[in-house]
């Protein structure tokens, strides 16, 4: 379909849709937005060099399994206007948004010239930014973030050209640990300001994987604050110091929506931006996604926001489709993820324990250790914690850690809490089942028949 507008003067003119920002979500909706309307005329406008790159796979170009770092942008400008008649612009930063023109402006990086643009559909997707932290000496050249392709491509010139030996990662999310296993060769302390590492997952169960770390000689302290960073290296509660030759930062993301905010549009939980389930804002012919924007929980329905590859593309492939008259609609979040470290991985969704209560939830968990796989085929312990809301059995959320089919496990609890499956249906599942990938009685079918027992 070409889905044209009315003009001033009658008749119709071509539509015109401004996207900021080109990564996961910007170049979903730009693509999603041609397919549906061939004629639109879309512009995105992106103040870095590199777009549609894959953030979750820089840890792994850094320590060198990733390949070239040509590798981690297989799609360039020529690529989207060549598929989809797209106009990509890099390099170029849109510095204000006129709501009641419709019109932004914008600045070339390379040339400094100015100018504006006016668009029928505006699709903001600025991503997010490293939270980052401040206290003295976090902007030290040998203090890093890893948030884009530049930030991989600094931390890897600098380990091979600096070769330090010591290095402090700050932070224990899934980026941090990530990179814990790819500093090889270098003698790293993980430091964490919470309780445990992984906040994400609950304390027994970062407890688990925590001792699997150490017990391979891992340095991890808890609990502790970074006053300062210098060339001695880190310093922690104002007395304990680090050696660090190296420092990586990876305490998490904030939404960049300073542009939307000075522009009216509304903000809400951590400064995303506010929509609808068709990712429009509180102005009609504006919309955003993306590490920028809010969602909502699947689970409780409340606004979310969920910094996460997959989500990015599902908001922008939605953000597109309504900017060009579809009807595609967000059905919510779990926050799933999953991450690998030394051979372990750990996955989760929907909500742990201790959110689980602070949503107000009368919460019942229960947690197993299974096989993976026949001991034949070399079967290894399996670690899952369940969640269930005791008065109905509605399952809440999941936890994993193990050494392999963690992946195909937290999905099966994703599927299930999406659909709103009670505990003792994951008992009744027809698994598959083989011995070199299960046991006749899966992992799943064990956390599902011991969470209904907790249940009665």
């Amino acid at each position: 379909m070409c889905y044209n507008i009315t003009g001033l003067f009658g008749g119709s003119v071509i539509m015109k849709i401004i996207v900021i920002g080109a990564v996961a979500a910007g170049t979903s909706a730009a693509a999603k937005a041609s397919r549906n309307d061939p004629g639109a005329r879309i512009t995105v406008y992106e103040k870095g060099e590199e777009i549609s790159y894959a953030g979750c796979i820089l840890p792994y170009y850094v320590g060198g399994i990733a390949g070239e770092l040509s590798s981690l942008t297989p799609r360039d400008s020529a690529f989207f206007k060549r598929r989809y008649g797209v106009d990509v612009l890099t390099r170029h930063e849109v510095t204000a948004i006129d709501r009641e023109n419709r019109r932004v402006k914008v600045r070339s990086l390379d040339t400094g010239k100015v100018f504006e643009d006016s668009y029928d559909r505006l699709i903001i997707a600025t991503g997010a930014k490293p939270a980052g932290l401040s206290v003295a000496g976090s902007d030290a050249e040998h203090v890093f973030s890893l948030r884009n392709v530049r930030d991989a491509a600094a931390i890897k010139d600098f380990i091979d050209k600096r070769k330090p030996k010591t290095a402090v990662i700050i932070g224990s999310g899934p980026m941090g640990l990530e990179m814990l296993e790819n500093l090889k060769g270098i003698d790293v302390c993980v430091v964490e300001s919470a309780g445990h590492i992984v906040p994400a997952l609950d304390a027994d169960m970062a407890e688990f994987l925590e001792g699997s770390l150490r017990d391979r000689g891992v340095k991890i302290l808890t609990s502790r604050r970074v006053d300062r960073i210098s060339e001695a290296g880190v310093t922690l509660d104002g007395a304990q110091v680090l050696d660090a030759e190296m420092v990586l930062i990876t305490a998490g993301v904030v939404p960049d929506t300073g542009l939307a905010a000075a522009a009216g549009i509304e903000t809400g939980i951590k400064g995303a931006i506010k929509v609808d389930d068709s990712m429009r804002t509180n102005d009609e012919y504006i919309y955003a996604c993306g590490d920028c924007a809010e969602t909502f929980s699947a689970i409780t329905g409340r606004p979310a926001y969920f910094p996460l590859g997959s989500t990015a593309n599902k908001t922008g492939r939605i953000a597109g489709d309504a900017a060009t008259g579809g009807d595609l609609r967000y059905r919510g979040s779990l926050g799933t993820g999953i991450f690998k470290v030394f051979g372990l991985t750990a996955g989760y969704t929907g909500l742990n324990e201790r959110d689980a209560r602070e949503q107000g939830f009368d919460a019942v968990s229960a947690r197993i250790s299974a096989e993976d796989k026949s001991a034949v085929f070399g079967g290894r312990p399996m670690e899952i914690k369940a969640v269930a809301q005791r008065k109905t059995g509605r399952l809440l959320g999941a936890q994993i850690i193990g050494y392999g089919g963690v992946d195909k496990r937290i999905d099966v609890f994703a599927a299930m809490i999406t659909f709103g499956a009670k505990a003792q249906d994951l008992e009744n599942l027809d698994l598959c089942y083989s011995p070199p990938y299960s046991t006749a009685r899966d992992p799943v079918h064990i956390a599902g028949m011991v969470l209904s027992d907790a249940l009665r």
